[in-house]
């Protein structure tokens, strides 16, 4: 390291890939410093997927007392406790925090707390103080963003939601994403009367259009009322109250109001544009190069703050490594492909997905084949008829090259969609065709060996 340097590497941000970047270069000999004024772990682990993921396991066990009453169990009405809820996930969120200050210590990253600011190319200001590096390394994540319309104080975003005093009784959630679906669905099942407004016709933009439906009616079966075609106006508070109206003249009311309409880039303070980097609108991402290389030769980004397809924490976390190899490995291995990226929403039912819709598919030029199946899960049949979960159904479906026999796409809305999905991403990566899908034996009985079972094609 030059004499004129204090670190070989500064990272800003300490979520996932900054922590990834940091521990990585550090193992590879770099002298590095990693600044954040927030806590440690970034949004996944603070708030986003992991505090996200133990709200969906809590909400979940109401649809199991259901289920365990048509097995022959007896017990009394459940209740949930709502303080004794959110303290038990708030304290294995602190005890995650306190693992990654221990890894950082673990590796001698020095762990600098407050905000970073760029001064120039190789320098970095905290607290006054500033820092000479070869490198830097932007790795803020981002923040969730609210609709301009009046009255929008009034709602909360997927940030604050973790913070509430109290079970609302109703919640409006406006945006048909997954994250805003996954909290629908959380909420739902603790009994709260929840309405999703959004604009398009269906849910979750973006995703194959047979799951989109299949989901959207699986959550109304669950009594989640959707509010398709609508464009919030304003939002009014009266006492304890909010009512929502929309363009349509239409008023809701409720007692909270959740916006998730999207997140960009936590970028704003950063201080890019002394060194030349112009953020790109609307989400302000940062633009990269495929080595995450910024237009400044000295900084580079990683995570959700940079333009790519996904913003995902496995993701971040490979970029992150990816950063520390090209910058301090001699022998230089990994890569990162945004091919066949397999994902998750974890609504009730879950949604897994990995490869291309049939639309996507279509639209590069595919001539394709559909197998699909729709099933009611076993472990539901012992339930009663007038009872509405006996109604769930499972719907899975795999897009197949029609030339090469190739499965392009393989997507599921059901119960552990995404446990089921992680090992046919692999099968889907590694480009097997529906004759390989064919021949392996199936698990039975199980959800999973529908996927070995199709035969018959769509027409």
């Amino acid at each position: 390291m030059a004499q004129n340097y204090d670190y070989d590497l500064f990272v800003i941000g300490g979520g996932s890939g900054g922590i990834r970047a940091a521990r990585w270069s550090a193992n590879l000999g770099a002298k590095v410093a990693l600044c954040e004024s927030d806590r440690l772990g970034g949004t996944c682990v603070i708030r986003g997927c992991i505090p996200k993921k133990l709200m969906v396991y809590g909400s979940s066990f109401k649809k199991h007392f259901e289920i365990a009453r048509s097995y022959g169990w007896e017990f009394e009405e459940p209740q949930l406790n709502w303080k004794t809820f959110n303290e038990a996930r708030d304290k294995e969120i602190k005890r995650l925090e306190g693992i990654y200050s221990n890894l950082l210590k673990n590796v001698d990253v020095d762990f600098i707390s407050g905000k970073g600011t760029i001064q120039d190319p190789h320098t970095v200001a905290v607290n006054g103080k500033t820092y000479r590096a070869r490198y830097i390394l932007i790795a803020v994540g981002g923040w969730p963003i609210k609709l301009s319309i009046e009255g929008a104080e009034h709602s909360i975003t997927s940030n604050e939601i973790f913070s509430l005093k109290k079970q609302p009784k109703s919640l409006l959630v406006i945006g048909a994403g997954y994250i805003g679906l996954e909290f629908a669905s959380i909420f739902q099942e603790l009994g709260t009367d929840v309405s999703v407004m959004f604009r398009k016709d269906y849910i979750l933009s973006g995703f194959d259009q047979s799951v989109r439906k299949h989901l959207q009616k699986e959550l109304e079966k669950r009594h989640i009322t959707m509010l398709s075609k609508c464009n919030p106006v304003k939002i009014e508070k009266e006492g304890e109250n909010y009512h929502l109206t929309d363009s349509k003249g239409k008023v809701w009311s409720g007692d909270s109001i959740l916006m998730a309409i999207g997140r960009r880039a936590n970028v704003e303070k950063l201080n890019l544009e002394s060194i030349g980097i112009k953020i790109q609108a609307p989400h302000y991402h940062i633009p990269i190069n495929n080595k995450f290389q910024t237009s400044c030769p000295s900084v580079f980004a990683v995570g959700d703050c940079v333009t790519k397809p996904f913003q995902l924490t496995p993701i971040a976390l490979s970029e992150g490594m990816f950063v520390s190899e090209y910058l301090f490995a001699k022998d230089k291995k990994l890569e990162v492909s945004y091919e066949n990226i397999p994902s998750a929403v974890f609504t009730q039912p879950e949604v897994g997905t990995v490869g291309f819709s049939e639309e996507q598919a279509l639209e590069k030029g595919f001539k394709v084949k559909i197998f699909e199946s729709t099933f009611r899960p076993l472990k539901l049949t012992l339930m009663n008829q007038k009872d509405t979960n006996q109604t769930e159904k499972t719907y899975m479906k795999l897009v197949v090259c029609k030339k090469t026999d190739r499965v392009l796409g393989c997507h599921i809305v059901g119960d552990m969609a995404g446990e089921i999905l992680q090992g046919f991403a692999v099968a889907i990566k590694n480009k097997l065709t529906k004759k390989d899908f064919d021949q392996t034996i199936g698990i039975h009985p199980s959800s999973a060996e529908e996927f070995v079972t199709m035969r018959s094609e769509r027409k």
